[in-house]
């Protein structure tokens, strides 16, 4: 067992000319050695020793060589210690917990947190160098553990990494395999079972552009416990079930609501015979009398501040809020439902036949007769049943009286996320623009507009609408909005746009783009060698109609041409043709959400440079002699 310890004591050679050229090849950086052991001593105590020793090849990599590690009531950090080492694994510096920076844990949002951590790097310079911190962590309250991935950034290769679990014999520990992860070898000593997985010579992988994320392309192996302790509280996440009903038990008794509070929800709703409507009346309620604000501490980690809590301060976090939102609706006679969710438009998918906390986020809900009312309440302006790229279109756990159950929150097409511009605009003959631009969004596509409405002042609002438009120089010199509320929103914004040198004149020709505020500016690069799918998860429709105005006297000499593009990765046309003396325009470009394969990529190339090029011809009008 002490030979499992990782330590100094083992010194190996961390001189950078042993490091094999294989682990050299399209890396930044090179993992020497990862050693972590979790001992789970019960149900709520464990230990966790971990070495990690890196070696930084360039200054692409010094993001790599720092340390940062958190600590709470719950994980204590028993030892801790840094060792640099120079190009020929010469110790150059060494440093304990006293010399490492300790700071309380400020994320800009949470009133208060027990969470702190420790902070160093050695800004060393001089390349190549490595870097090796230890740590030994005392576990008290164990809600889940840490996976193991061996390969752990893209263009960082792995020379040895070794993750190893002692359990007492009756433990039953779970593991999840994914992308080609290996189970680890088991052996017993004495009253202990013991799992280790390893691995060692593993060359750099890199991502790609619009490919999978990072723990989706590297073996990745997710660990759970099932029978669990923290603060007293005691649960079993090994089905589901068992994780809600340790969830449920945090919020007993915590939505009873002051009698001015049960009043209030009363004369709100009581009149109200829909029972939807009476939903969106306690949100709007919820929405105008508290704020949300993060809570941190101990257990509440997990567990949300009573209603009672809520209610008096006005504010609270994502558990305390949607829980105060429960009991709002369970006043009223209606039954709302309390969920787990990982927010984010960047958010992990949740691994469903892994049950565990994979969450950092809760919302609530009310099931009705033929769907579901999905309510966001941290938010102060958000629509009543709208989830948006925030929690929509991925799983969730609904937590109920009998356990937890696998939810889905609504996803939304491209027809869902609509954007339809209509533009009229006059050229005048020195070729300035002034155009009034009406746009109308839905779903998400109008989360930006939304945000310049609702978040930001005049000012900072006309310096992003005046950073928006790939249209050189110009100024929006009016704007209005106006939101429509629903499970599908809609923002309408009206702008004025002036636009001083939009159309080139040259002698007797005027050059006019008729795609003046949607032009497509995506082009990849045609020599890339593709390994991994093409991922598009934005699906959405663009319709412009468009009507310039031009000076007297013009005709077209030469005018764009019609395009139509209908494939698998979307559906384009345009059109323009002169009518009197205007330019009509009109495109429409839905794309909808796909995985694409790396045989598919030449074709992508030349389908975003067939919209590249459309979106940026330029009618030649000539004027007459």
């Amino acid at each position: 067992m002490l030979l499992l310890v990782p330590g100094p004591a083992f010194a190996q050679n961390y001189s950078t000319a042993s490091i094999p050229d294989s682990l050299r090849k399209g890396a930044r950086a090179v993992l020497r050695e990862q050693e972590v052991i979790l001992e789970i001593k019960s149900p709520g105590k464990a230990t966790e020793k971990e070495r990690r020793v890196l070696t930084i090849l360039n200054p692409e990599a010094d993001g790599f060589a720092g340390y940062v590690s958190q600590y709470d009531k719950f994980d204590d950090i028993s030892s801790i210690g840094g060792v640099l080492y120079d190009s020929l694994g010469k110790t150059i510096k060494k440093v304990k917990r006293k010399d490492m920076e300790d700071k309380g844990y400020e994320d800009g949002y949470s009133l208060a947190t027990d969470a702190r951590y420790l902070e160093h790097n050695f800004y060393c310079q001089n390349y190549p160098y490595t870097v090796d911190y230890q740590e030994e962590d005392a576990i008290d309250g164990i809600r889940g553990f840490g996976g193991w991935m061996p390969l752990i950034a893209s263009e960082v290769s792995t020379q040895h990494s070794k993750y190893t679990v002692i359990a007492p014999r009756n433990y039953k520990l779970r593991w999840e395999l994914l992308n080609g992860a290996q189970p680890p070898v088991i052996t017993e000593s004495g009253d202990k079972k013991i799992y280790t997985w390893e691995a060692q010579n593993l060359p750099a992988r890199r991502t790609e552009s619009s490919g999978p994320v990072w723990r989706d392309i590297v073996p990745y192996v997710m660990l759970g416990p099932s029978e669990f302790e923290a603060q007293g509280y005691k649960g079993d996440m090994s089905t589901w079930q068992g994780y809600g009903k340790f969830i449920e038990q945090l919020r007993i008794g915590r939505d009873v609501l002051p009698e001015e509070v049960k009043r209030q929800v009363h004369a709100l709703t009581d009149t109200i015979s829909d029972r939807r409507r009476k939903v969106y009346a306690l949100y709007r309620y919820l929405q105008q009398n508290t704020h949300y604000i993060s809570i941190q501490l101990g257990i509440g980690g997990w567990q949300p501040f009573s209603a009672e809590y809520v209610a008096t301060r006005k504010y609270g976090d994502c558990k305390a809020l949607s829980n105060y939102m429960v009991a709002l609706l369970k006043e009223a006679g209606i039954t709302g439902k309390y969920v787990e969710i990982e927010a984010g438009d960047d958010a992990y998918p949740m691994v469903e036949n892994f049950p565990c906390s994979q969450f950092d986020h809760a919302i609530s809900c009310v099931p009705m007769d033929k769907d579901t009312i999905w309510l966001e309440c941290t938010s102060q302006t958000e629509s009543p049943g709208y989830m948006g790229t925030f929690t929509g279109n991925r799983k969730a756990v609904l937590i109920d009286e009998d356990g937890g159950h696998v939810v889905r929150t609504p996803s939304y097409s491209a027809q869902d996320n609509r954007e339809t511009r209509v533009v009229r605009a006059q050229i005048n003959p020195d070729g300035s623009l002034d155009a009034d631009v009406n746009t109308e969004y839905r779903c998400e596509q109008q989360e930006y507009p939304h945000h310049l409405m609702v978040d930001l002042s005049s000012e900072e609002r006309e310096k992003k609408l005046n950073e928006r438009f790939s249209l050189g120089t110009y100024k929006v010199d009016k704007s209005r909005y106006q939101a429509v509320e629903g499970p599908s929103p809609v923002v309408k914004e009206f702008l004025h746009v002036a636009a001083p040198s939009y159309a080139s004149v040259s002698g007797r020709r005027l050059f006019i783009a008729p795609n003046i505020f949607n032009r497509s500016q995506k082009r990849l690069p045609a020599d890339s060698v593709r390994k991994y799918d093409y991922i598009t998860d934005f699906s959405y429709t663009d319709i412009d109609s468009v009507v310039i105005g031009v000076p007297a006297g013009y005709q077209p000499e030469a005018m764009p041409k019609d395009v139509a593009i209908d494939g698998p990765f979307g559906h384009y046309h345009c059109s323009v043709h002169f009518d009197g003396d205007k330019l009509v325009y009109y495109r429409y470009r839905q794309q909808s959400a796909g995985r694409f394969h790396p045989s598919d990529y030449s074709a992508l190339v030349k389908f975003y440079e067939q919209l590249y090029q459309s979106d940026n011809q330029r009618a030649v009008l000539v004027k007459k002699e």
